[in-house]
This record gives structure tokens, C-alpha cells and sequence, in this order.
């Protein structure tokens, strides 16, 4: 970044564990400050952080053991600021490049309390440093609404599916009689058609014995005309009506058919049984009837659910995020598809840097204590990214080797690899507060 504020140069002496030391870091990439243990790299480190972050950066045992001259700081700033903090109790001056004097509100403006304190953030919950990527970039409260109403759709989903589930279990449980009526039966209606029925055979048996007694007559007046010739003529008259009436009758017996009610009489013994077919129809039916209710549901809740992912998608890919393929999923920080444990050593520096130049786009620098953890090829790819983006990282390491910028051996600088030169630790040249 063009106008952010890196380290020029700085000059400690006697804070912690250094008597003397010089650094002029690079300006882009990776600064190792190399060495043993117990040698003075991680005092440079805390110097650099009391000096331009305050007090509440100083240690607390800030002058070296055995020295009687206080500490004295001087850092230099890109944009031509000089950071000094000396004298008896380590006053800090800040000075513009017109001579102006001022003090740690100056400082403010651009150094980023994380970059003197990488680690703050790296040892941070998933969901600390999820919250604090969305603070930067602006989206948090929105994130945060649509995660919530995610999560209620995903479990109001969760319950929809049990359900339908069970619902279909229970459905192919069920009995099924296709041979049932599809309501159920009613014994007073059945006794209600056998009552009709039988009043018809009623009238039926009611026509037979009329036809019978008309027979019964008939043959009465036979006798009569036999035994009352005398009265011939007056009884055929009757005889002939009588004989019409016969004719009639006995045309409509022949005609009549009883009905049979052994169907209703089988229905009413069997209607228990016929029931409750009927009622395990109408149960298979009502729950395949719910399971499909509930797999609409289910399915219209996933509709929703991918409708609230996109509009998160949607949110974080319109977001000013400080790495490409970094976002944020259910309150975890996520980077090229990882969560933070599963990240890279070289990528967690990635992503804690990037984050913390976004908090402060002023401060182009960061202090990184222990590296040592990092195999070379994590630490060689670490440093061509910071000079891509532009960015100083002044780091420490336990090591002498190759990949540290200087050497620190008992709290002066012995060795210089960029420079190609060596110090000897045993004849400092130094006098008390001048480099």
C-alpha cells in the first residue's frame, strides 16, 4: 500500500536482555532477527512496541539487568517521523520532519495495536477473529442476521424432515384393504334397508293371502251355485266380478319376487371387521397425505435456507475483504475453503497480517515473535507474499542460519547477512545514548 507507514531504521539500547542494537529493516517482505535462546531477539521486538505503542507496551523490567544507563529508543518512520523514548524515565518524543514535536496521539493514527501484537490475534477464538474480519469489512450485524435466520430455517427443517420421515414409516405400516368401502358403515343404516325390505315382503305375504281367501271364496260360491241352482242368476253376476278378480290376483302373485337380505344380514355381523379395514384405509391414507405435506415443507425450508446462503454469499463477495478467498461461514474465519486449524503456517501469517493491515491501512508493518515453528519453505513463502502486498514483517527466530536478515548473540547484533558484515560482541564501540 503506497501510503502506509513502515519502519525506516531503529536503535535500542538497554531494554531487557539488549546492551546495543542497530536494525535497518527491509522495507518490503520478511526481516528475521535470528539467534539463540535468551539473547535479546524478542527485546527487540518489545522495544519496537513500547516505543510507538505506549506504556502499556512497556516491560516490566524494561532496563537490562547490571546496566546503570537507562533505556534509550530511536526509530525512524517512513514518513520521516522520529520515535525516541530516553532519559531517566524513558520519556517518549515524537518529532515530525519539520522539527514539530508531539506525542502518542500522533503515533495513534497509524500504528495498529495487533501489528505490535500479532499473536493476540492468532491465539484468538475462530469466532474472535471471524467478528473482527467482519468489523473491518462492515458486515457483521448483516452476517449475523442472516446466520440466525439460517440456523432457524436449518432446524425448523431438521424437525419437517424427522417428521416426514416417521410420517412415511408409519404410512407403510399401515394395513390397506382395497376391498373396503371408503366411509365408513353405519349398523342402523343396514338395519334401516333389512326394516324396507321386510316391509315389502310384508305387503308380498298380505297379496298371497288375499289371493287365497279369494280362492277359498271361489270355491265356496261353486258349492252354492251347486246347492242353489234358485239362485243362479243373482250369484253369477258375483260369480263372473269374482272371476276377473281372481284372474287379476293371480297375474300379480306370479309376478311377485321376494328380496333376499342375506347381503344386509352379512354386512350387519361383518360390520366390525368391515370398519375397521375402512378405518386402517382411511389412517394409510391421512398419513401419506402428511408425509407429503411435510416433504413440501421440507423441501420449500431448503429453498429458503439456499436463498439465505446466497444472500451471505452475495454479502461477503460485495465486501472489501483484505484476501481474495477469505470469508467468514457460521462465525468461523474461513480462507481457501479452511477453517483455522486446518490453515497453513503460512497462511494463518497470511491472513492475520491482511487482517490487521485492514484494520489500520496507515501501519504497513508487523512484529512476529517465534517463527522458529515454520520450516523454511513456509517462511520463504510467507516472505514473497509480504512483498507483493507491499508489507514489513520484522520477525524473530530461533536460528543462525541463512534465513535470518541479523544475528543477535548476548544482546548485540554479530552478524549482518544483508550487509555481509560481523560485529564483535566482546568490544562494543557504543557510549551511553549515542548509536
Amino acid at each position: 500500500m503506497a501510503d502506509s507507514i513502515k519502519i525506516n531504521k531503529l536503535e535500542i539500547e538497554n531494554v531487557k536482555r539488549i546492551k546495543a542494537v542497530k536494525i535497518e529493516p527491509t522495507k518490503n517482505g520478511l526481516t528475521i532477527v535470528g539467534g539463540n535462546n535468551n539473547q535479546g531477539k524478542t527485546s527487540v521486538l518489545d522495544s519496537i512496541a513500547w516505543a510507538l505503542g505506549g506504556d502499556r507496551y512497556k516491560p516490566s523490567n524494561a532496563t537490562r539487568d547490571g546496566s546503570t544507563i537507562p533505556p534509550n529508543l530511536h526509530i525512524v518512520m517512513s514518513n520521516g517521523l522520529v520515535v525516541e523514548r530516553k532519559g531517566k524515565n524513558s520519556s517518549l518524543k515524537v518529532t515530525d520532519p519539520n522539527g514539530n514535536k508531539g506525542g502518542q496521539q500522533l503515533l495513534n493514527d497509524f500504528v495498529e495495536q495487533l501489528a505490535l501484537d500479532l499473536p493476540k490475534f492468532m491465539e484468538s477464538s475462530g469466532k474472535e477473529k471471524a467478528q473482527t474480519l467482519l468489523k473491518i469489512i462492515g458486515v457483521g450485524d448483516q452476517l449475523t442476521a442472516l446466520e440466525q435466520q439460517e440456523k432457524e430455517l436449518y432446524n425448523e427443517r431438521l424437525y419437517v424432515g424427522r417428521t416426514a420421515d416417521q410420517k412415511v414409516k408409519f404410512a407403510k405400516e399401515q394395513p390397506y384393504y382395497p376391498d373396503a368401502p371408503k366411509d365408513l358403515v353405519s349398523p342402523s343404516d343396514l338395519i334401516k334397508q333389512q326394516q324396507e325390505i321386510l316391509a315389502r315382503n310384508g305387503k308380498n305375504e298380505e297379496y298371497r293371502r288375499n289371493a287365497v281367501n279369494m280362492k277359498a271364496e271361489y270355491d265356496s260360491l261353486n258349492m252354492e251355485i251347486e246347492n242353489l241352482r234358485k239362485m243362479l242368476q243373482e250369484k253369477m253376476d258375483r260369480h263372473e266380478a269374482l272371476s276377473e278378480a281372481l284372474e287379476a290376483a293371480n297375474k300379480t302373485v306370479s309376478e311377485l319376487h321376494d328380496e333376499s337380505t342375506a347381503e344386509l344380514e352379512a354386512s350387519i355381523a361383518n360390520i366390525e371387521e368391515i370398519n375397521r379395514k375402512v378405518r386402517a384405509n382411511l389412517d394409510k391414507d391421512k398419513a401419506e397425505e402428511d408425509a407429503r405435506a411435510y416433504q413440501d415443507q421440507y423441501n420449500e425450508l431448503t429453498k429458503k435456507i439456499e436463498g439465505v446462503r446466497d444472500q451471505k454469499t452475495e454479502l461477503l463477495n460485495a465486501a472489501d475483504l483484505p484476501l481474495p478467498e477469505l470469508s467468514v461461514k457460521e462465525g468461523e474465519l474461513i480462507y481457501k475453503g479452511q477453517q483455522w486449524d486446518n490453515m497453513s503456517g503460512s497462511d494463518r501469517l497470511k491472513v492475520s497480517t491482511a487482517i490487521v493491515r485492514k484494520l489500520n491501512p496507515k501501519c504497513g508493518f508487523v512484529l512476529l515473535d517465534k517463527l522458529e515453528q515454520m520450516d523454511l519453505v513456509t517462511l520463504n513463502e510467507f516472505g514473497q507474499w509480504l512483498e507483493q502486498e507491499g508489507l514489513q514483517a520484522i520477525a524473530t527466530r530461533v536460528s543462525t542460519g541463512d534465513e535470518c536478515s541479523i544475528i543477535i548473540e548476548d544482546g548485540y547484533v554479530v552478524k549482518d547477512l544483508e550487509a555481509g558484515k560481523a560485529e564483535a560482541p566482546a568490544a562494543p564501540t557504543w557510549k551511553a545514548g549515542v548509536f
